[in-house]
């Protein structure tokens, strides 16, 4: 029976430990975990004797104490953390691409009221204001606001 208490310790804590860095939230590896440790505590009181059922939740106790101490030490979550730095930006505002309003281009797409246009060489997406503007249209800049380009069908 002592070692069926003892497994029922290993497994509790491996599935608390589980619950705390894989699975977020408290679920059903937490619940088990738990319920794992209960059942070594009540095992330990029930067929070994009430000393056994008392060093059973001390140990319980002391070791999710430490093993929570351990797992939420930071040398522990820089091993499962990312390390890599993202040096990525967002997309450059269309002045910078060299659109002004006035320029003339085509569709790509549709755009209904967004889809990607070319201006010049520059391929970006476009807005419309007013209606849907098939793929392949002749189309003219006439405004940018808020690093979006609205143009219009020519007709």
């Amino acid at each position: 029976m002592t070692f069926l208490v003892i497994t029922l310790i290993f497994v509790g804590l491996l599935l608390l430990a589980a619950e705390l860095v894989i699975i977020p939230g408290f679920g059903v590896a937490g619940i088990l975990g738990v319920a794992s440790l209960v059942a070594s505590c009540w095992v330990a009181f029930t067929y070994i004797s009430t000393t056994a059922g008392v060093i059973a939740i001390a140990a319980n106790i002391l070791l999710v104490i430490v093993s929570t101490i351990l797992m939420l030490r930071s040398r522990t979550w820089k091993k499962l953390s990312l390390t890599t730095n993202i040096n990525a930006k967002a997309d450059s505002a269309p002045e910078e691409k060299g659109v002004a309003i006035g320029e003339k281009g085509t569709t790509l797409s549709r755009l209904a009221p967004g889809g990607k246009i070319q201006v010049g060489t520059t391929i970006m997406e476009g807005f419309t204001r007013d209606g849907i503007i098939d793929a392949g249209k002749g189309i003219q800049v006439c405004g940018i606001e808020d690093n979006k380009v609205y143009v219009e069908e020519i007709q």
